[in-house]
């Protein structure tokens, strides 16, 4: 025994050596039904700074099924999103005008401790929320100082199906 403890080891059977602190391991992961539990690090992570902020960048993606907003400086480092299925809605609600000015008001509460006071915004896509949430900005004391559409438009774009033979 004395040779064992020497060597950093612990004899758990007569043909098995095993390092102390695989032992501790071993012991820790025996739960229900056997299984390993899932270990998830818990560092401190990135600390947030809060920015400053008076102008700033609104992006709306606005498409049939969803739509999204982003508030960034004007650098493009985004300060807050927030999207219809983040605010509740589900099924076709996630894209109607009502949507967008809650998800406009959501994201306006996420950023108020940025001073943010003056937006560009960027709208793109041809969903129903596209309107509402640039009415939405504004109703939310933010001064909108210009409105641009950013969709993509295809110059010619992707080659058509070939004709259907009958």
């Amino acid at each position: 025994m004395a040779e064992e403890i020497a060597n950093n080891t612990v004899a758990t059977a007569p043909d098995k050596e095993i390092k102390p602190e695989a032992a501790a391991d071993k012991s820790a992961t025996k739960e229900k039904g056997g299984k390993k539990p899932v270990r998830t690090l818990r560092g401190r992570g990135k600390k947030s700074v809060v920015r400053n902020v008076s102008s700033g960048r609104a992006y709306i993606q606005a498409t049939y099924n969803n739509t999204i907003v982003t508030l960034t400086d004007q650098n493009g480092n985004v300060l807050g999103w927030s999207s219809a299925g983040v605010c509740g809605f589900r099924g076709p609600k996630k894209s109607t005008p009502y949507a967008a000015s809650v998800i406009v008001k959501d994201v306006c509460e996420k950023v108020s401790n940025t001073g943010l006071k003056e937006v560009m915004v960027f709208v793109r896509g041809i969903g129903s929320g596209r309107e509402g949430a640039v009415r939405a900005l504004h109703a939310n004391g933010l001064i909108v100082s210009s409105i641009k559409d950013v969709t993509p438009i295809p110059h010619n774009g992707c080659r058509a199906p070939k004709p259907r033979r009958i």
